[in-house]
């Protein structure tokens, strides 16, 4: 006898059986997501950026005479940077940059024989506890300068370097553990201590920084001390050089009241290398300026937008309080103007005049060189990407 199967029997398996092809569609489409999730959750994520910045230079005063020159990073010395991130759950990230100096008006790197000269360090940050660094990076004591204290970005003829002591290690630091808390309310601290690594002691040639930050709403403020052994340990027969240390003392502010921001600076700088000069003898001298081992440093200065064309017009005042016997002063005044062209290319123009005061040395420069005399005037044009 032959068992004939119903219609409404073959469509129910039928259903039955689709069901079935359809839930593992989905189990498997979950698995992949799933997948593609972790996947995410571990990916790093690199960025390449950098600066290009060139312009003509003109200084003047100078004992080998004026010289008009193309120069690379008047504004911001042109570079090129790989920053990168990894999410490793929980708040925590990996994090990494490497960025390296060069000079746009011949190609040549800002510092031969160093490929990552700028900055080179790999660390931990998280968002609760704060972010911890290591290799070279840039000094808290240089931060404060560059991006709370002088209106010119530490950059232009009218750069604070100047005359505030920014040089080697006061700007970037090799060998460096740098930690910096999360933000409370505005505030966080960030702080910077750096071996020397000479055998034999453990101190000499160290650096150690920190940096007490608030920024909210329209203020910004930092204090920071500094502070370099200048120890030399012993080598082979050449015996150890104990010497003192060069202390800085920043007090940096700036607020934004919309028409005009307002910019002030107090330094005190003690001790050996705590007030270099950045040329040795630029103008001449039958005896060559002294560095100072004591001696203020102060700063006023203004950024006034001009209205909503994308120009500013920046102004600043300095003046080198040297509290030795020698009293090597020095005033500086600036005046300046960039024009925003889009939001990554700008134009701009900068000039500056040093007063040197009973033989001081001091030279106007830009972010990238220290100058040759007296005054200098820039134009030039900035894009970031």
């Amino acid at each position: 006898m032959i068992r004939r199967v119903r219609p409404a029997a073959v469509s129910q398996s039928n259903q039955l059986q689709q069901e079935n092809i359809n839930v593992k569609k989905l189990t498997l489409a979950a698995l992949i997501a799933g997948s593609f999730a972790v996947t995410a959750h571990a990916q790093s994520n690199v960025t390449i950026y950098g600066i290009v910045d060139a312009g003509i230079v003109r200084e003047t005063g100078g004992a080998a005479g004026s010289v008009t020159k193309v120069t690379s990073g008047i504004g911001s010395q042109s570079r090129l940077g790989f920053r990168g991130t990894e999410d490793l759950g929980n708040g925590l990230s990996a994090i990494f940059t490497l960025e390296s100096g060069y000079k746009l008006d011949d190609g040549t790197v800002d510092s031969t024989g160093t490929l990552f000269n700028r900055q080179a360090f790999v660390g931990l940050s998280s968002k609760t506890l704060g972010t911890l660094t290591l290799g070279r990076q840039y000094n808290p004591l240089y931060n404060a300068l560059s991006k709370i204290a002088d209106p010119f970005g530490a950059g232009y003829a009218g750069s604070a370097k100047n005359l505030f002591p920014a040089g080697g290690v006061n700007t970037r630091v090799s060998n460096a553990i740098v930690y910096t808390t999360p933000k409370w309310s505005g505030f966080y601290v960030e702080g910077m201590y750096a071996l020397g690594e000479q055998s034999g002691d453990n101190t000499a040639g160290r650096l150690f920084s920190v940096g007490f930050n608030y920024t909210q709403g329209p203020l910004n403020a930092s204090l920071v001390y500094n502070n370099r052994n200048n120890d030399v340990a012993a080598t082979g027969t050449t015996p150890a050089a104990n010497r003192d240390d060069g202390k800085n003392t920043l007090l940096a502010v700036n607020y934004d009241f919309k028409v005009v921001k307002v910019f002030a600076a107090f330094e005190r700088d003690k001790g050996l290398n705590s007030s270099p000069i950045p040329v040795t003898n630029a103008f001449g001298y039958a005896v060559a300026p002294r560095a100072s081992l004591e001696a203020d440093d102060a700063l006023l200065g203004v950024q006034v937008p001009v209205g909503d064309t994308g120009g500013t017009v920046i102004a600043s005042w300095m003046n080198k309080n040297d509290k030795t016997a020698n009293n090597q002063d020095a005033r500086q005044w600036a005046v300046g103007y960039t024009q925003a062209l889009s939001k990554r290319t700008s134009a701009y123009i900068a000039y500056a005049k040093i007063d040197n005061k009973n033989g001081a040395g001091y030279t106007v420069g830009n972010n990238n060189e220290v100058g040759s005399g007296d005054t200098g005037f820039n134009l030039g044009i900035r894009h970031t990407f």
